[in-house]
């Protein structure tokens, strides 16, 4: 428990003093770093062969998204690959030698030549037991909605509470770099933000957090807090955005692991649909398994998007989540993975091969290390099927332009 008293000079020191305790206690510590970098640069001979799946549609619309936030950064700050570092003057301008060789649309042959002579790539070392990478996938997903409470449309989805409160302890001490702790003033104390359990069971919680609509359905609530973003179509007409704001600070717990290790569901059967016909079918459940997930996601409306954690609109099949601490933002990337192949009835008929480019936009709470990279779909039928049955393992790589290509000099900054 931290103790806090804005008049008190005395209450500040006990505050820093507290903090610099808890450096060292587990609810502030990160697991020690790999000595091993988590980006391995490759020789030439090593480059996967650069084919997409999708023929670079749509790429330079998601590389153009990458530039815009590389505007607004200074230039000098730096993004790390591995053991080497790049400025964002340096990544803006890869980007832009990407974005032009896609214009020109080339065959697969003249994309792998310009790679190997004028990029440099870096390969994701993966998990710590595969090596390889797990690629999941996520979407934009439509709910059913109101602007009134009625008896169908009782599920809120919440504004961010003007009681909740981000604290950065970066300034109290170089331990505490990077760190943060979400909670709420409770007299002359801060405690942690209550968790799902309790928020959803506070009948006076929209005095603190107005709902910015209500859904008709518990569970569709709950996965647009795991997607991030979602549309609302309004029974008063039309449709509104909502897109993650904050959450409680709480832990992210996977529901669908639960089940699995509870024996409910098979391993190798989970998928979102699965985990949505048992939470149908066990209606008696269902707090108890939602609540096994304590945190909880705020939202706020906005007019575009989905907006991924750089500020710019998602790509679909484009834009990809990562770990920020792992993976160089907005960074030009590559993957190989499997995509579901769907027949006319909406089932997957089989798993095929895939590969192609893509941008580091978004990142998310599940998202941790090098071995995990989630594809955003967009939406519609096949959307919701990619992002709730994907859970292949591939490879990822880290694309960015070779300081001492020759390419380099014939672009000119903006």
């Amino acid at each position: 428990m931290i103790l806090f008293e804005r008049t008190s000079f005395f209450r500040t020191l006990l505050l820093v003093a507290v903090l610099l305790l808890l450096a060292g206690c587990a609810w502030f510590q990160r697991p020690a770093p790999s000595t091993e970098p988590a980006l391995v640069r490759l020789a030439v001979d090593d480059y996967p062969d650069f084919s997409d799946g999708f023929f670079l549609d749509n790429l330079s619309h998601g590389i153009g998204k990458s530039i815009e936030y590389l505007q607004r950064v200074p230039a000098e700050r730096t993004f790390r690959f591995g053991i080497d570092t790049y400025d964002a003057r340096h990544l803006k301008r890869s980007l832009e030698v990407l974005q032009a060789l896609v214009e020109r649309r080339p065959s697969p042959a003249e994309v792998n030549r310009f790679m190997a002579r004028n990029f440099r790539v870096y390969r994701s070392t993966g998990g710590p037991e595969s090596g390889r990478v797990l690629f999941t996938g996520y979407y934009e997903p439509h709910l059913k909605g109101s602007l009134k409470p009625d008896a169908r449309y009782r599920y809120p989805v919440y504004a961010r509470p003007g009681d909740l409160m981000v604290i950065d302890l970066t300034p109290f001490s170089e331990a505490l770099a990077g760190k943060r702790i979400v909670g709420r003033i409770q007299g002359d104390t801060v405690v942690p933000y209550p968790d799902r359990q309790a928020i959803e069971a506070d009948a006076d919680f929209g005095r603190l957090a107005p709902p910015l609509a209500w859904v008709d359905d518990r569970i569709d609530l709950f996965f647009l807090q795991i997607q991030g973003s979602g549309r609302i179509y309004l029974a008063e007409g039309g449709f509104i955005r909502v897109h993650y704001h904050a959450a409680n600070g709480r832990p992210y717990r996977s529901i669908g692991r639960l089940l699995i290790d509870q024996g409910k569901i098979p391993a190798e059967e989970m998928s979102m649909q699965r985990l949505r016909d048992y939470l149908r079918s066990h209606p008696e459940e269902m707090d108890a398994i939602l609540n096994y997930n304590p945190s909880y996601v705020f939202f706020k409306t906005e007019t575009s998007g989905p907006i991924g954690a750089i500020g710019v609109d998602l790509t679909p099949a484009r834009s990809v989540a990562v770990d920020r601490r792992v993976f160089p933002m907005a960074a030009p990337a590559f993957l190989q993975t499997q995509i579901p192949v769907v027949d006319g009835t909406g089932r997957i008929d089989r798993w095929m091969d895939f590969s192609a480019f893509a941008l580091n936009q978004d990142t998310g709470g599940a998202i941790r290390g090098p071995g995990r990279v989630d594809i955003f779909w967009g939406n519609g039928p096949y959307a919701r099927i990619a992002a709730g049955h994907m859970q292949h393992k591939g490879n990822f790589y880290l694309l960015v332009l070779d300081p001492e290509s020759k390419v380099s000099a014939a672009i000119q900054d903006n």
